[in-house]
């Protein structure tokens, strides 16, 4: 990004509003995300002559959410994600008295029609794990997030301290509070076989590495796992979708709501409850996955 000595550019306000996400200790990937769209927006602005943060008002801010719906033909819920950085950005720069009036403030959010996550059935979670049984590292973390309902990044935050025989320690990150989280008898096996194996290196304590020794990163263990939905011939089916699987298994076996928001770590019981509707007419699909 060129560099800026004007006070009241775009491109300066940005430094000043990554270095805040720094200081709150914000993940890299926050970081990263955020900077990009705002970045985006930017770019955006300087093509309608708009470099300097008192020019931009909330009829650029208009336009620039329909450029990206129409133009780069993002869908609704991109959009909106990135309306939500650029919303943090304008109050931030609010707050810190850079500008008075917030012109994203009353951009509303793209309609977004929630979609039902995509639960694995028995036959599809079997395959999965025949596909990837010769990989005890995939075949880990496989496990974790079915068995666990462990987030990718999560997975990958990992380290070998946070294991203790029956239970992980999830430590706290980004706004997320730390948790303790209980595995069963399959998600212990897996580990085991997973760590009797990985490399003997002082490079990480992260609990998935690289056969160099390099902490797994999330876009790896995204790519695996796809890889072996495709082994196995899981259509249409995320890394996400693990999670979301372990979640409705857990309320089919009549665990109480709090319990699984608490194990999974929703902020609020009303993120769960969205999984209920899932839980009906499923009789006969039922995944039994403690059972190996």
């Amino acid at each position: 990004m060129k560099k800026n000595n004007n006070l009241n550019s775009l491109e300066k306000a940005l430094e000043r509003f990554l270095a805040r996400l720094r200081n709150e200790n914000r993940s890299n990937n926050t970081i990263i995300a955020y900077q990009n769209d705002i970045e985006q927006l930017i770019a955006f602005l300087k093509k309608n002559e708009i470099r300097d943060i008192p020019n931009v008002t909330q009829n650029y801010i208009e336009e620039f959410k329909k450029h990206l719906s129409i133009k780069q033909k993002y869908t609704n819920k991109t959009v909106s994600r990135k309306l939500n950085s650029l919303k943090s950005f304008f109050r931030f720069l609010v707050n810190s008295q850079v500008i008075k009036k917030d012109p994203a403030a009353a951009v509303p959010h793209p309609k977004i029609v929630p979609k039902l996550p995509r639960i694995l059935l028995s036959l599809e979670y079997r395959a999965l794990r025949d596909a990837c049984r010769d990989d005890n590292r995939t075949y880990a973390i496989v496990e974790l997030m079915l068995q666990a309902g462990l987030r990718i990044s999560e997975v990958a935050n990992l380290e070998l301290n946070d294991i203790q025989e029956d239970k992980l320690i999830i430590k706290p990150y980004e706004s997320h509070p730390n948790r303790v989280v209980p595995l069963n008898r399959a998600a212990q096996e897996a580990i085991k076989r997973y760590t009797n194996e990985r490399p003997d290196t002082k490079k990480s304590q992260n609990l998935f590495i690289t056969k160099n020794g390099h902490p797994l990163l999330i876009r790896n263990i995204r790519n695996s796992i796809n890889r072996y939905f495709k082994i196995a011939e899981i259509k249409n089916a995320y890394v996400n979708n693990l999670r979301d699987t372990f979640v409705v298994n857990q309320l089919e076996a009549g665990i109480p709501l709090n319990v699984i928001s608490k194990i999974i770590g929703h902020k609020r019981v009303s993120s769960t409850e969205k999984y209920l509707n899932l839980v009906k007419n499923r009789e006969g699909t039922k995944i039994k996955l403690k059972e190996l």
